[in-house]
């Protein structure tokens, strides 16, 4: 029986990625950033979509359809709306954006085109002349956000709510999905959004848009949320239904390089802070009140969806869905029965959308719904076997030994509860902005010093960012108030009472990164400053040597979890290969690191210099 093999793609704004079906089924899903090493690589996805062939032992002459997961003319429409709509102001913001559109974007369908040409004549499969592409469509971005929040989901029937900065017009917009079909019913469009109102505030507190907004949530809980009634006196009018308009005077977004405008500045009374300087009181007050604001319209937006259409699911994608503060409040008002969040929510998982998309509406093929979803977990990524690691291992004489599963995961725990930080290196990578057991950095959680540690020694990175717990899938109820589970780690959940430590009064007068030091709880390691934790459950069924690796510890321990935390340091994406994971490994004051079945010991490794030709030689490039 033939095959039908369709293949979605997103790339040119951030996140680049591809994503594989065979018969609706997700076979492949990875993202650019993971083999080109450029953290939100943007470029054409030629290494992901070689991953996804080669993977599947399929050429590109065996894809049916090629799927984009937006339609970029009704981008350019919008940018030159918006720039005639503010002449002569953001002359030079519009004089840049046009130099990319014109040279690359604005003729996409013949740009991408040549770039498979390329693609399969770098693969070589056919001589160039030869080479006929498969049918190119393209999607809307809104469309490819609902497509990927619905299809894998567990439901039959469901609302689809998709909140992100903005694509082609709309930035926030509203879906029934059934069966294999998904129909709109609402959307809000630019410059009123609420991803981009979050994202300004990234900006003013100094971090990066459109990667440090995880940074802002995890500042929040340090601040106390005073400029909420001035949010929403001054910068956005939220209605009774959460629909919401921003007064755009006080924004740059549309019209310049900067997310604020001086009227913004004024109102707060200081300057957008830069990236180097000091995290004072008021950022993180600032970081607290936007969270507030998020989380209010959020959930105003969900109750009136109900009350709408009675529709007792829901699904979320866009980048706003990753915001899962604002998750776990909306889990916690019990407004639906079940709610279902694409784990690849940004514009990474449009490309997953769009592929299903095309087999689904394009092909009106019927939808298989599996009970708990078809995202296997996230695990759509590369894989190696034992045999190809030690390949490596011996290449670059690298120490290391080789244990058999159960072996292995005694001796990490043992490992782990002596204090040491691993590298997990386990099965295939994720897909999506969350290490899951994968390409993780573990450690225990019982261990006061452990958030330091990871952050300072091993990550590189800010203090005060906290780390979530994996925790087996059936002890997530004894350890959380959480009711539903969270494979995908997308919900913050408070720790049980039993679990912690009240303050003295002395220590509820501290403020800001003062609380950090403060054991909250018997797992200090994974409790943030307000008693919560961003948990992730482990199944036997999707990850069994990771949820293996748990239940030994958890033998040993009697703790039945293990801090996780994505296998990179600060400014790098996660590891794909083993040739990173070493780079990361002997980079970092990591003490342990798992291939599959290798351990290799820091101790054991040779002493190199950290210069190029340390990466020549240990063939990290």
């Amino acid at each position: 029986m033939t095959k039908n093999y369709i293949l979605g793609i997103s790339c040119f704004y951030h996140d680049s990625a591809a994503t594989l079906i065979c018969d609706g089924e997700i076979i492949s899903s990875v993202q650019e950033e993971r083999f080109s090493r450029k953290k939100h690589d943007s470029r054409f996805p030629k290494n992901s979509i070689k991953y996804c062939l080669n993977a599947n032992k399929i050429n590109l002459k065996d894809v049916d359809l090629i799927v984009y997961y937006e339609k970029p003319l009704l981008t350019f429409e919008r940018l030159l709306e918006t720039y005639l709509g503010s002449a002569p102001r953001g002359i030079r913001s519009f004089i840049a954006a046009m130099q990319v559109w014109l040279k690359e974007k604005l003729f996409l369908k013949s740009n991408l085109k040549k770039e498979f040409k390329n693609l399969e004549k770098d693969i070589g499969d056919e001589v160039k002349s030869k080479i006929k592409i498969p049918e190119l469509l393209f999607s809307e971005h809104h469309y490819s956000h609902a497509a990927a929040a619905f299809f894998p989901s567990p439901f039959k029937k469901s609302i689809i709510l998709c909140m992100d900065g903005v694509g082609e017009w709309t930035t926030t917009s509203a879906w029934v999905g059934e069966n294999n079909k998904i129909k709109p019913l609402w959307e809000i469009s630019f410059p009123h959004s609420l991803g981009l109102l979050y994202s300004s505030f990234t900006y003013y507190c100094g971090f990066k848009v459109n990667s440090g907004e995880y940074k802002l949530m995890g500042l929040a809980p340090y601040g106390d949320p005073k400029y909420v009634e001035k949010i929403k006196e001054h910068l956005i009018d939220i209605k009774d239904d959460g629909t919401f308009k921003l007064d755009i005077r006080f924004f740059k977004f549309h019209r310049g390089f900067r997310m604020t405008s001086s009227k913004f500045h004024k109102l707060f009374g200081e300057k957008p802070r830069k990236s180097e300087d000091d995290l004072t009181q008021f950022h993180m007050d600032i970081a607290a009140s936007i969270q507030v604001v998020t989380q209010e319209i959020v959930i105003k937006l969900a109750k009136s969806l109900y009350k709408e259409t009675g529709i007792k699911n829901l699904c979320l994608s866009g980048g706003v869905a990753l915001n899962c503060v604002a998750n776990g409040k909306l889990i916690k008002e019990k407004i639906f029965d079940d709610i279902w969040i694409q784990p690849a929510s940004g514009d990474a998982g449009s490309a997953l959308g769009a592929a299903l998309i095309g087999w689904h509406d394009y092909l009106n093929k019927p939808r298989e719904i599996n009970p708990k979803d078809s995202m296997k977990g996230t695990y759509l990524g590369c894989n190696f076997s034992n045999k190809e690691i030690k390949t490596y291992l011996k290449k670059i004489n690298a120490p290391h030994n080789e244990l058999k599963d159960d072996d292995l995961f005694e001796k990490i725990a043992e490992i782990i509860d002596d204090g040491k930080v691993v590298g997990w290196f386990n099965g295939p990578m994720e897909f999506g902005p969350r290490a899951l057991g994968g390409r993780s950095i573990i450690g225990d959680p019982r261990n006061k010093k452990m958030q330091s540690v990871m952050n300072l020694k091993i990550k590189y990175r800010e203090s005060f960012r906290p780390f979530a717990p994996s925790v087996l899938e059936e002890d997530f109820s004894k350890e959380f108030e959480l009711e539903v589970k969270s494979p995908y780690m997308l919900l913050v959940a408070p720790l049980k009472n039993e679990n912690c430590i009240a303050m003295s009064d002395n220590q509820k007068k501290l403020f800001g990164i003062e609380k950090l030091n403060i054991p909250r709880s018997n797992l200090p390691a994974i409790t943030h400053v307000d008693y919560s934790a961003r948990v992730q459950t482990v199944s036997n069924v999707t990850n069994p040597r990771y949820y293996g690796l748990i239940k030994a510890f958890k033998k040993r321990t009697g703790c039945s979890m293990l801090v996780n935390t994505s296998f990179n340091v600060r400014g790098e994406p996660i590891v794909c290969t083993p040739q990173d994971a070493y780079r990361c490994f002997m980079r970092t004051e990591m003490d342990v690191l798992v291939l599959q079945n290798q351990i290799l010991f820091k101790e054991e490794q040779p002493k190199v210099e950290k210069n190029e030709t340390w990466r020549q030689e240990f063939d990290l490039d």
